[in-house]
């Protein structure tokens, strides 16, 4: 329930766009939509979400934010294909007008400009500059990263703020120079285990390995993301009792360690 604050202007809605939410799915990545329903629900933001699945077109005006989870080898392949054949001009489209596109883990790297797995060169949407090889073992474990988003969507601030989760994942993504991460690695593994960097983010365009799911363990950021793809500074939120969201941050860090 609402604690107080200004909130929004009346009639807002945010509309999300599920891609392949059939298929990009194995960490509970429902989860992550449920949370931005849910405290759009309790501000009065009205919720729409669409989604958009293989060889279905992409209009890049439907959403004001994109979403892609992660999957298992052989839907990431499928959908990597989907993606170039009917769904990459429309992501550009959508990035270019600023609207926010958010991809964890496998979506991360399908953001990518490629993923190679087992030998196979799987070309990405190229919204990210960076690029992906499945080698090694998997990384796993819980993680935490600060990142510092000032500059980079509506209403960001430039304090450190901490996301914890978890990840698993076998590819080892690599930044071009030139391409920001998204965090500094406080616990766990990151991009590759060694660089010390977690994710990528360029314009609104955010790619990480985080999940468990994200946005449950980490509302301020789900908060942040509703605001950047509306258009709404923070402040203009209404402020929400989020004393049991606090907790489950907390136990979330605490597990990584931090």
């Amino acid at each position: 329930m609402p604690d107080g604050g200004a909130g929004p202007p009346p009639a807002i809605t945010l509309r999300v766009c599920a891609l392949y939410p059939d298929l990009m799915n194995i960490y509970a990545d429902r989860g992550n939509m449920l949370v931005l329903e849910r405290r759009c629900a309790w501000r009065g933001i009205g919720f729409e979400i669409i989604a958009s699945g293989l060889g279905e077109l992409l209009d890049p005006q439907a959403a004001d934010l994109f979403y892609i989870g992660g999957g298992q080898d052989r839907d990431q392949r499928l959908c990597a294909q989907d993606l170039i054949e009917t769904k990459r001009d429309a992501l550009h489209a959508a990035a270019a007008r600023d609207a926010v596109v958010l991809g964890v883990c496998g979506g991360y790297q399908l953001l990518g400009r490629s993923y190679t797995l087992d030998h196979e060169r799987i070309p990405g949407v190229g919204l990210l500059d960076v690029e992906t090889v499945r080698e090694g073992a998997r990384l796993i474990g819980n993680v935490a990263i600060e990142v510092v988003l000032g500059g980079q969507l509506a209403g960001a601030s430039s304090t450190p703020r901490v996301l914890a989760g978890f990840e698993n994942h076998g590819g080892r993504t690599r930044l071009a120079s030139g391409q920001q991460p998204f965090g500094r690695v406080l616990k766990g593994y990151g991009n590759e285990g060694a660089s010390g960097l977690e994710g990528a983010i360029r314009g609104n365009t955010i790619g990480t390995y985080l999940h468990g799911p994200l946005l449950p363990k980490n509302v301020w950021f789900a908060d942040w993301l509703i605001g950047a793809a509306l258009g709404i500074e923070p402040e203009q939120l209404a402020v929400l009792d989020d004393g049991l969201e606090h907790d489950a941050h907390l136990s979330a860090r605490r597990a990584a360690g931090v």
